[in-house]
């Protein structure tokens, strides 16, 4: 136990919380900035199981801040999952890591909770995230949500039964569909937002339920801001994951971005089903500068980059030129339409 001495010498841990941990499974959801910092900090706490699940290869624009990877992982396109397993494996042996190259659906994200204990929210989309939070509170497993872009950044602890869920929070969440692909993203955030969440996670894994934080942490490390904002009066009985009569929406189909290959061309249709219509004037400002070109008129707004083609329209359906890879189409909308 000399590894996890210091540890252990922290008063709330110690000897039997250390144990515990050896003996808990988390889950994280995303290998990108978040994900793999927690899954380093997580693995060298000493951590039983963890199991690591993400659908992207490393690329050369992440290793700015997404601490497992190197330069050879972005060379080879290595996937995410399998580039953080290795890393972790040689950070700490004795942990047991499973990696999965997937893309996270209703149909598969139960499959994957077996025995979990925590789950980590690193991905980069809300529609993920909601899927998220309708599985924690379906099956009563707590979950950490994180979000990050630019110098900004978001953490909160779902206790099943106990605290509001993000379907209660989402219309006090202000990201407003900013993305580190359009607007940026430091990777000292990163660091700040990464230590709030894997803190709950130790927490949740000794059980020191009196020490789990119940406020929404909001930090902007640029401009010198913090704010932690109780969010209990949002807890809401009338909401479809958390309320009296959960239906858990997010676990089925319906409420899955929609996509489809046309017919002979080129080309994936998006269509979000919330029915949400998108402010052009706020895309435009993030993809305008950013666009190898660009065009808008009342209609519709058309920007490029690279040998894809974005047709964005307003009631938030999207035509995506350039792939029949309905996962690559809908990871090109959510990085560049939110």
């Amino acid at each position: 136990m000399e590894r996890y001495s210091r540890q252990m010498l922290f008063a709330p841990i110690g000897e039997s919380g250390q144990e515990k941990i050896k003996n808990k499974h988390v889950l994280i959801v995303g290998a990108g900035a978040l994900g793999t910092a927690n899954a380093e900090m997580i693995v060298r706490a000493g951590i039983g199981k963890l199991t690591i699940i993400d659908r992207d290869y490393v690329e050369w624009s992440n290793l700015q801040r997404q601490q497992l990877y190197v330069e050879a992982d972005a060379t080879n396109r290595i996937p995410k999952a399998i580039a953080a397993k290795a890393h972790l494996n040689q950070i700490n042996s004795e942990v047991e890591v499973q990696a999965f190259v997937e893309d996270v659906t209703s149909a598969n994200i139960e499959g994957w909770i077996d025995e979990v204990d925590v789950i980590v929210d690193a991905t980069d989309n809300f529609e993920t995230r909601l899927l998220i939070n309708d599985v924690s509170l379906k099956h009563g497993i707590p979950w950490v949500y994180g979000g990050i872009v630019g110098s900004y950044g978001l953490t909160f602890t779902v206790i099943p039964k106990e605290t509001p869920c993000l379907h209660c929070l989402l219309k006090h969440i202000p990201f407003d569909g900013a993305t580190c692909d359009t607007v940026g993203v430091i990777s000292p955030i990163v660091g700040m937002v990464t230590s709030y969440q894997t803190t709950e996670v130790l927490k949740l894994l000794v059980e020191d339920k009196e020490n789990i934080r119940s406020k929404l942490v909001s930090i902007d490390v640029w401009k010198n801001q913090y704010s932690a904002i109780n969010m209990d009066r949002l807890k809401n009985d009338a909401c479809p994951t958390c309320g009296t009569n959960p239906v858990y929406p997010y676990l089925t189909a319906e409420k899955e971005t929609k996509a489809a290959v046309l017919c002979g061309r080129d080309t994936v249709q998006i269509r979000p089903t919330d029915g949400k219509q998108v402010s052009f004037e706020k895309i435009s400002e993030r993809v305008k500068p950013i666009a190898d070109a660009f065009l808008e008129n009342p209609f519709l707004m058309s920007f490029t980059f690279g040998e894809q083609r974005i047709v964005l329209f307003k009631d938030g359906r999207a035509l995506i030129h350039g792939t029949k890879d309905i996962a690559e189409a809908k990871k090109i909308y959510h990085r560049y339409v939110g």
